[in-house]
Formats: structure tokens, sequence, C-alpha cells
């Protein structure tokens, strides 16, 4: 059975994004069957794995507003063991579909459920708000992972994510986690970003991951190709950064369940 780890903050700009484009092909890379669902009507996930939004027919969307079947919204992806449910800006609209639904804030749990036994890992890209998708996509996760950069107001409404989760929690999901918050955007030459790592770890402590996601030309470069940056530049320091959260990110859980 797999896990599923939803990616949230309600800030944009923190890195959700490129961390699950980036985290889901460096998983894939380390031997795992992976799966991303794309959650943000933006669908920059879709186009940073090398998806042309614009033709597809099956998206996230029809799975949740139409009770399409999962499986057939999956699309392989060039890379191996790496799959994707895409987004679309419809999804925009569904939060409002929904609205008259029973049980609408378990629409996607009860998507992800017919799939994850097919999976090792499910990420989920959740869009910048805090709306009926997100809390679909947080009622639907075991873990959440938080990327928090390391930037002036870094936890500026870190705080109501962190409610909406206790209310989650507490409502929707008991088994609910917080997988980690993870650091991003991080410069070591910068006083303000040291001291932003510092108040995350000491708030947090060992909830925040070791790895930091350095600051990186590659990491925003890459996506706009339509790659992972271990694709666009194996070398790079965002890469190596990535492969290095997987690897804790693995070893953690293998730790959880020994």
């Amino acid at each position: 059975m797999g896990k599923i780890i939803a990616l949230a903050n309600q800030k944009g700009g923190v890195g959700k994004t490129t961390t699950s484009i980036n985290l889901a092909a460096s998983l894939a890379s380390l031997g795992k069957k992976v799966l991303v669902v794309d959650a943000d009507p933006q669908a920059n996930t879709s186009s940073g794995l090398g998806i042309d939004v614009a033709n597809i027919k099956t998206t996230i969307y029809e799975c949740l507003a139409d009770d399409i079947d999962p499986k057939t919204a999956i699309l392989k992806t060039d890379f191996k063991d790496l799959d994707l449910i895409p987004s679309h800006i419809n999804l925009v609209g569904a939060e409002i579909e929904m609205i008259e639904i029973d049980d609408r804030e378990k629409r996607l749990k009860n998507v992800l459920n017919i799939i994850k036994p097919d999976y090792d890992y499910i990420l989920i890209d959740c869009a910048p708000s805090l709306g009926l998708i997100v809390v679909n996509c947080l009622t639907a996760a075991d873990s959440v992972i938080i990327p928090v950069q390391c930037e002036y107001f870094a936890l500026e409404g870190i705080g109501k994510l962190l409610n909406t989760i206790k209310i989650i929690k507490n409502k929707l999901n008991p088994d609910l986690n917080i997988e980690g918050f993870l650091l991003t955007m991080y410069d070591s030459r910068l006083r303000y970003a040291n001291q932003v790592a510092n108040e995350v770890r000491n708030h947090f402590g060992d909830l925040v991951f070791d790895t930091m996601i350095t600051r990186n030309v590659k990491l925003s470069e890459s996506t706009s190709y339509g790659q992972p940056v271990m694709v666009y530049d194996k070398e790079s320091k965002g890469s190596t950064d990535y492969i290095r959260l997987a690897n804790e990110l693995i070893d953690r859980n293998n730790k959880k369940s020994q």
C-alpha cells in the first residue's frame, strides 16, 4: 500500500510545484513507483513534467466532478516509474460544483483509494489556497510536506495552515500527520536566509527535514523545459538536493515502519 503525501502551503511561490516534480522524479530514480496528482488549476506540475495540458481529455477535475475512473486519467511521463494525473483550469470551478455533493471533502480520498495500492508514493501538488480542493487533498493524504522559503515573512500564514491541518485531523482525517517542513530557496550567503532557517528549526525541531533546497537557477529553468532538474542538469545543486531529500524521506518512512 502506497503513501499519499500532500505538498501544501497557501502562500504561493514557496516551491510546492518544484518540489512535487523533483521529489517525485528523485523517488522514481531510486526505484520507487510514484504518482503525481496535480491538484492546482494552474497545472504547472503537469507542464513541468512535459505534458501538453491543452490536449488532455481526462484530468483530476473529471475524477472529482464526474466520477471518472482515475485509472483513465493516469498519464505515463517520459520518466521510468513516474506517472501523473494532470490538472486543468476547469478545476477552478470544481469547488462550486462540489458544494451540493455529499461527503464533498472526501471526493479525492475516494478517488485515490482506488489506485493507492499501485504506487509506493503518491504526491499531491496543492493549490496555494485553503479552499475545498485543498481540504480534499489533506483529507486524502497520509501526511503533509510544508515547503517554507528562506525569505522574509516565510512563517506568515503557516499558523493558518497548521490550524487547518488540526481541524482536518480532528474532523475528517485522524491519521493525517506532518511529514516535515522543507526549507526551500536557501542561500547560505544571506544573513536573513540563515535566520529564517534557524527560526524554523528552533520552532519545529525534528519535523524539519535536514535537507534544504538551495536557491538554484537550474531548478526554474528545468520546469520551463518540461523536465525534472535531474534530467535537465544532473550535476546541478538542485538535482543533488532533491536526491538527498528523496533518500531522507525514504529513510524516515523505513524507520517509522520498523
